[in-house]
């Protein structure tokens, strides 16, 4: 059996429709655009939990390229953690990662695996011959001590030979050894404060 509604109620109904049809049309606008501001937030979340993360200068070892003495007072610097996937660490390199007591590191890469590291009067030695400084290294002097004081050469094996820009004030693979790949949380990319020192790291 089919009911037929009043052509009254008929009526009513296709204006109720209309009406409410128009009020989701002027919803809409603002919906999206809330919509819109709530996904480009969640995707830069995730872009940052995935490729970033942000590390904190607490001592001067890595001076003058990076500087701090603590939370309070050191370089923002966000670290990039893309290009360890696709490449391996690049010699003067900065990589941030944690020792084995726990505590951040940030120190550059001198010495490869495979390779032989020493430090002379006349500069760094990388299996037996003396390696250029970047333009950008040339202010600094390395110090032989720890493990390659007095002339002495270190096989690097499996692991990255790292050292510290203010090199008579930095505790570095001449102390503590190699760092395995596997240890490094990414790359130092960029200062992101304080403003005076804001820019990408060489």
């Amino acid at each position: 059996m089919i009911v037929r509604l009043h052509p009254i109620m008929e009526s009513t109904n296709h204006k109720s429709k209309i009406a409410s049809a128009k009020e989701a049309t002027k919803r809409s606008p603002a919906l999206r655009a809330l919509e819109r501001v709530l996904a480009v937030i969640g995707a830069c979340y995730i872009v940052y939990h995935l490729c970033f993360e942000m590390a904190v200068m607490t001592s001067e070892s890595m001076a003058p390229t990076l500087r701090g003495t603590s939370y309070v007072n050191g370089d923002r610097i966000l670290v990039e953690r893309v290009t360890g996937h696709f490449r391996a660490p690049r010699r003067w390199e900065i990589y941030f990662y944690y020792d084995d007591d726990g505590n951040p590191v940030t120190k550059r890469v001198v010495g490869l695996p495979g390779e032989k590291i020493a430090i002379k009067e006349e500069g760094i030695y990388v299996n037996g011959a003396k390696i250029d400084l970047p333009n950008y290294l040339q202010p600094i002097k390395y110090c032989a001590q720890g493990n390659l004081a007095r002339g002495r050469e270190f096989n690097c094996g499996d692991g990255y030979f790292m050292l510290g820009d203010d090199s008579v004030d930095s505790y570095d693979s001449r102390y503590t050894g190699v760092v395995s790949k596997a240890r490094f949380h990414g790359r130092a990319w960029c200062i992101l404060s304080p403003r005076g020192r804001m820019g990408f790291v060489n």
